[in-house]
């Protein structure tokens, strides 16, 4: 990908996170950044069965207007361990300068540990915009009108 076609995002890493590296594609084609967890290496969170954590990533950024980030699994820990973000994809607005937090869900059998360091979640920034609406009476007919939820086949 060139140069110009990148999105220029601005990072703060926060000082619970100095040691910890940047979000980071693992491959050449990748479309999402691996987010790290920056919990305290001696108390690592521990999320049993069934439960959630939210887990602080120690990055803050400033998303230019037009775009978004987007929070979502990363699909080694689901399929291994059956841990995935709760609210996936989970939205990260352009005016919006926190630290970004992951909620994490165990949807496995076994507690699973959250250590210092470990790749959690991927964060994907795309290209939004807003709309405006316009109310009507009624709306074009199409083919599939008001089918849904299997409508289309299976």
């Amino acid at each position: 990908m060139s140069a110009q076609d990148q999105i220029q995002v601005q990072i703060v890493r926060l000082p619970h996170a100095a040691d910890l590296p940047l979000p980071a594609y693992q491959s050449a084609h990748a479309a999402g950044l691996d987010m790290t967890a920056a919990v305290p290496a001696d108390t690592p969170l521990s999320i049993p069965p069934g439960g959630r954590a939210l887990v602080p990533t120690g990055i803050a950024i400033a998303l230019p207007p037009g775009s978004e980030a987007q929070i979502r699994p990363r699909s080694g820990l689901a399929h291994r361990h059956g841990v995935t973000v709760l609210n996936a994809p989970g939205t990260i607005d352009a005016d919006y300068r926190g630290e970004i937090q992951v909620i994490l869900v165990n949807l496995g059998a076994e507690t699973f540990r959250v250590e210092r360091g470990m790749r959690i979640a991927q964060l994907v920034v795309a290209v939004v915009r807003q709309v405006k609406f316009t109310e009507v009476t009624e709306l074009a007919p199409t083919a599939r009108a008001a089918g849904g939820f299997g409508s289309t086949g299976t």
